[in-house]
């Protein structure tokens, strides 16, 4: 099972670079230590540190969890900026996203109250990380089997199955299938830099 602290490929070198700084100055400009933003995004200081460094590869769950706590996006923390906000988004203008492994699409306008995503999470990736935090999550499977698990309950969806949770749950899925999942995914986003956010990653197994 993939480790959420690979190493980042040579490919993908640049891009980390821009991310590293783009982390350190948003959690700087939210008037968060390192140690606070790492403990709210239920991440270590060190691992935390390595991030901002460049050192590590963000996960998509990271890089949401981070979002929540700097009470702002996905996109902004990749340092993606749109000239406006249209209330339609073109296939042609989603340009994927690979973090810790994941693929993903913004689906949805920036600078909004949730995130719209398209996203492709792999068989065996971060299948173990469970994250608990405020507000609400849907999800469409568009192709391929998911399980999903919300507290101690187990749920297996195929394309067409949907899921809507209170956040606070815990919960963490993972791919069945040998070719992963293809989901629709959106989550409400805390507009509050400061709101305490995420309990922290538990890990075990996920089949």
């Amino acid at each position: 099972m993939s480790s959420p602290e690979t190493e980042p490929s040579a490919a993908r070198a640049d891009a980390l670079g821009l991310v590293a700084p783009q982390l350190r100055e948003l959690r700087r400009r939210a008037s968060l230590t390192l140690e606070t933003a790492a403990r709210d995004a239920g991440l270590s200081p060190a691992h935390l540190s390595r991030l901002e460094t460049g050192q590590r590869q963000p996960s998509l769950p990271m890089l949401l969890s981070l979002a929540r706590v700097y009470g702002t996006t996905v996109a902004e923390l990749l340092g993606e900026t749109a000239p406006e906000r249209d209330a339609v988004v073109r296939a042609d203008r989603m340009e994927p996203t690979t973090a810790g492994g994941w693929t993903y699409w913004q689906a949805g306008g920036p600078g909004r109250g949730m995130q719209a995503l398209r996203v492709h999470v792999p068989h065996g990736s971060q299948g173990d990380i469970v994250r608990v935090h405020p507000g609400e999550e849907w999800l469409y499977v568009l192709r391929g089997r998911l399980l999903l698990r919300l507290g101690e309950t187990r749920h297996r969806l195929g394309p067409g199955d949907s899921a809507h949770f209170d956040s606070l749950t815990p919960h963490r899925i993972a791919a069945q299938d040998p070719d992963g999942v293809e989901l629709l995914f959106v989550h409400t986003l805390l507009q509050s830099p400061t709101a305490a956010l995420c309990l922290g990653p538990a890990h075990g197994d996920a089949s």
